[in-house]
Order: structure tokens, then sequence, then C-alpha cells
């Protein structure tokens, strides 16, 4: 049989995407990119905030007209099956299996009992039986299991061949007021060091040259294990192996971040002067009704310290505006912090009232025209930033990644260290006969566009 995939939402949800994939590939399905060719068709969904849990639908109805054609079996897994199990079997008899994280340990087993109940006009063989468990309520944090190392070992690299995400850790106990994580995906787990460094020579073993480390807060990790955060630890490790010749961190909470860690990005070669950092708001009043476990001060104390310690450094951060309670003097005290700062890379979210969080019963909600005109307004300002930070490289020397060709054929596309793939910007590079897609090469940069950079190699 032909299986299909679509995968929606953050990078770790790719993750439990690929580790599927691996699972259909073991069992010696055909997986295939064109739904039309699919006898069975998967959906990977996101459940974090409205506009996530609109797409996902919109793709599972969309996903559904196959089912007239050639499609066999409709599956939704994920963030949004988790979080609606119940209201979805209602909402959507189109799917014939809904698997929830907490029973992806199960999941080949509900996939083969799917198939093997071929009468799909009989009810009683309809999925939404096959799973017994009764849902908890949004409001409780479970302790959710991952998958197994093995599972892990044989995922399906779908980025590409240079770049592949590696996942440290599962869930979230961080508890911010606005986020639904928790509630979803349980409680943080770190994954056991050795299992992670496993997974990464074998990623390595195929080819990846940048491993992109992630988790809900990276900062985090070996805490619940081994006592105190072992990120920097993981990080001089993978730097160890040989084949790999990028690695970059990715959402490092400020109160995580500590000298041990600096110190480690900013020495070691192989890792990317790239730090990531969520801050969502600046204003002291907001941090705490978000529950967030740092101060103004402390976020302006971090900078200053990373940005002396290695000043080449790229910052990114995001934020949220509109939030429950925001005044007028709160956003611009946030404006006229992202002005001073001026961040290399920001992305500004409006805040997304999500039900069964502590944010959303919050008095003093912000209509959604305010909401849009704040994001607005400092992404205005984001960009005049940007602008001036871009021409300030002109003449610089960068090493790029060659990843394929412009969809004019003039150009080659890659990235820099500093350029997070699908979210930071493009390196076009004037062709020339001896670059070779794949491989890292000298560029002097010649000129720029708004967030990308126009080079030629030397």
């Amino acid at each position: 049989m032909k299986v299909g995939f679509v995968s929606l939402g953050c990078s770790k949800n790719l993750i439990d995407t690929e580790v599927a994939i691996g699972k259909f590939k073991e069992h010696s399905f055909k997986i295939v990119n064109n739904p039309k060719e699919a006898d069975i068709i998967v959906i990977n969904t996101c459940g974090f905030i409205e506009s996530a849990k609109e797409e996902a639908i919109n793709t599972i109805l969309e996903m559904a007209e196959y089912k007239n054609k050639n499609c066999k079996y409709l599956v939704a897994m994920g963030c949004l099956v988790q979080r609606y199990y119940d209201e979805l079997i209602k909402a959507l008899p189109e799917v014939d299996l809904f698997i929830k994280i907490e029973d992806y340990d199960k999941l080949w087993n509900l996939i083969s009992d799917l198939i093997e109940k071929d009468n799909r006009d009989d009810d009683d063989n309809k999925v939404k039986n096959v799973n017994k468990k009764k849902k908890d309520g949004k409001s409780k944090i479970k302790q959710i299991p991952m998958f197994m190392k093995e599972e892990y070992l044989q995922r399906t690299v779908s980025t590409g061949n240079n770049y592949a995400y590696l996942k440290v850790g599962e869930g979230c106990s961080n508890m911010c007021t606005y986020c639904a994580i928790p509630y979803i995906r349980g409680k943080f787990i770190s994954r056991p060091m050795e299992d992670v460094i496993a997974e990464a020579k074998m990623l390595a073993k195929q080819g990846i040259k940048e491993l992109i480390v992630i988790a809900q807060d990276t900062t985090k990790y070996g805490v619940d294990i081994y006592g105190k955060s072992k990120i920097a630890e993981l990080l001089e490790e993978l730097s160890k192996i040989k084949e790999i010749h990028w690695i970059r961190l990715l959402y490092t909470y400020p109160e995580g971040i500590t000298d041990e860690l600096i110190r480690v990005i900013k020495d070691n070669s192989k890792i990317c002067k790239y730090f990531d950092i969520p801050i969502q708001h600046i204003s002291n009043d907001i941090l705490k009704k978000m529950n967030r476990k740092t101060s103004k001060e402390n976020i302006e104390k971090i900078i200053s310290k990373i940005r002396n310690e290695i000043p080449n450094v790229t910052l990114r951060t995001s934020l949220i505006v509109g939030f429950p309670g925001e005044t007028k003097e709160n956003f611009e005290e946030l404006f006229d912090f992202v002005n001073k700062t001026k961040f290399d890379k920001l992305g500004v979210f409006e805040y997304s009232r999500e039900e069964g969080t502590p944010a959303s019963v919050m008095p003093n909600q912000i209509h959604y025209k305010t909401k849009r005109y704040r994001r607005e307004k400092i992404m205005g300002l984001q960009q005049k930033i940007s602008y001036i930070k871009m021409n300030e490289k002109i003449g610089n020397i960068i090493e790029v990644l060659v990843e394929g060709i412009s969809l004019d054929k003039k150009y080659f596309i890659g990235r820099t260290k500093s350029d997070v793939p699908d979210i930071d910007g493009i390196v076009y590079i004037e062709k020339d006969k001896n670059i070779e897609q794949n491989t890292f090469i000298k560029c002097k940069i010649i000129d720029v566009k708004e967030y990308d950079l126009i080079v030629k190699s030397i």
C-alpha cells in the first residue's frame, strides 16, 4: 500500500512525522508525496493556537476529498487530536483513525487494527472504538511517553540532505499562562544523552551536515534526569561527531542561559553563534501575568552578556502582543526595548486566547484590531532595523551551505550560520561552474535584500 503524509506545525511535530514514516517503511509500505496516489493519508496536526487549529481542520477536510477517489484510509494524529479527541470523533466521521500523542507507543498496533478491520461500512469497525481510553480532561497535566530510542533511529529525514532536527526532550513544565503545550504534550521529559548522541551519529552517517537541537525549552534539557541542565555538555558531545559541520541550538529561555552555555557556544567552532531567545515581552507586569520565570532586568542582562562575550552573535527572539491587560504603556515599553536592543531576527505573534489556559479567563482581553496594530507596528520597526543591519554586512566574508537553485535558475541558494531553515533569510549565490550543491563555500556579500543576502563565491 502507498502512504502519503502531511505534517503541520512546528519542527518538533515534524520529527514525530518522520518517526511515523519510518514505521510505515519498516513494514514495507511505500511512501508517496502525491495524495492522489496514496491508499492511506496521514495528517500530523498542530493544535497550538487558533490559526493552527483552523489549518489542521481544513487540511483534514481537503485530504478527505481523496477518499472519494483513491484513498482508502484517512488518519489524523498529533496535537489537535490530543487536545480535542472526543470532539473530533464526532465532528469528522471522514477520519478512520485518530491517534493521540499519549498513544504513540501503540501507533503501529492502531494502524494494523485499522487495516485488518477492512469492512468500512460496519460501524463496529470504526477506529473511534479502537482507542478505549477516555479523555482525562483538558486541564490535567500528564506524563506523556515519548517514542523509543529505536524508533528515533528508524526515522526518515524529510528535510533534505543537509540538515535534520534533533529533539532532546518532549513536553514542557514552564506553565506559561497563555500556552496550551503542557496540556497537550505533558510535562517536560528529557531524552537520555546516550540516546540523543546515538541518533545524531545515525544522522551523520546518512550525510546530514547540520544538527538543529530542539525542545520546547532546550535549557531545561537534563534537569529531570540528571538534576541539572546538561545542554552545554550535550552540545560539546555532539560536536565530537566528525561528519557534523554545524550545530544550531534553538528555543533557549533567558533564565536558563548559563555562563557555561555561553562559553561553549563561544568557544566551539562547530556551534552556530546563534541565540534564539523567546522572551515574549519585556514589561515586568506582563511577564508576571504570563508566569514567565524572568524579568526585564534579567533579560537585558543576559542579552548584554551574550553580546559582550560573542560580538558576532546573531540574536533572535519572539514576542506576543495583545496579552490580556497589556496597556498602551506596556506596549510602548516593549516597542522601545525592540528599538534599543536591535535584534537580528524577530517574530511577533498576536496573543491567541486558548481555552483551558489561565490567560483565557483573565480580564481585559485585547481587541483583535489593537493586537494587529501592535504587531504591525513592531514588525515595521524590525523591518527598518533589519535593513540597516543587513547593509552593514556588505563586503563581509561568510561561509555558506549551498542547498539548491533559485526558481528563476539565476542563482544558487543557501544559508549561513545565522539562518534557520524556513524561518530566517536566504543567501543568493551568483552562479559559478565551480559551485556544487550540498557543500560549504566561502563567499563575499555584494548586496542585500530586506532579509536576504546576495553573494559571490571567492
